[in-house]
């Protein structure tokens, strides 16, 4: 069924101009992205097949799944198609970050994990962070400096403090996603955040914190009593 043959009320077009963006589906908003469908799909059954259940929040954040390879590899998503979504799901990432850094408190855990959440939240991967912060606790910068198999990350202290010397940062915060959802802390996590705090009050460069990052939630082993 192509889009023309929608009753008029029902294009996603007309609908937006008529109710506003807030009104359409998931579906609908990326057909308007899509722009056009083929011969057999139209543009809002190619965005139905990109999203599923396009109503439940854990299938839309699968988006964040695709590659450039396998969006091709779908029916009726050609290289430019493929494009578009991905441009999309980077913009929406950089406006999550940008959004936190206006407001960015480097010493709330909460504005910390939120600035990284969009970043780190789906890779499929260990990623460990390391934040770099100036005296009075303003980021002058951050890098990874590991990436692990998907249940183990392998972080030395070395490390993580060689890029902290190098910047000559006062204090560092520290995160890993886990990969799982769950950030719930593993001996492995406790063990190299104690290591990594006996090395910084050794260097004379504190460990604020260290956070674990999990699909939309997060958790702050400061807060939990582990530094």
């Amino acid at each position: 069924m192509k889009i023309e043959d929608f009753p008029v009320e029902e294009r996603p077009y007309e609908k937006f101009i008529k109710y506003g963006e807030k009104a359409l589906s998931v579906s609908e908003l990326l057909a308007i992205l899509l722009r056009s469908g083929t011969r057999e799909l139209s543009s809002i059954e190619l965005a139905r097949n990109l999203v599923l259940d396009i109503d439940q929040k854990e299938q839309i954040l699968k988006l964040y799944d695709y590659t450039y390879e396998s969006l091709i590899a779908l029916n009726g998503i050609g290289p430019v198609k493929a494009i578009q979504i991905l441009t999309l799901l980077e913009l929406s990432r950089r406006l999550s970050k940008a959004t936190y850094k206006q407001t960015m408190k480097w010493t709330s855990p909460k504005d910390v994990a939120g600035y990284f959440m969009e970043e780190m939240r789906h890779k499929k991967k260990e990623q460990f962070l390391v934040v770099y912060l100036d005296t009075k606790c303003k980021c002058i910068g951050y890098e990874r400096v590991s990436e692990g198999s998907l249940n183990a990350s392998i972080v030395h202290p070395r490390e993580v403090y060689k890029g902290a010397i190098c910047k000559s940062a006062y204090s560092i915060i520290v995160l890993h996603n886990h990969p799982s959802g769950e950030p719930i802390p593993s001996k492995e996590d406790l063990q190299i955040t104690a290591k990594l705090k006996d090395t910084g009050d050794i260097v004379g460069i504190r460990l604020l914190d260290h956070i674990i990052i999990g699909d939309g939630c997060f958790i702050s082993l400061k807060e939990q009593g582990y530094l």
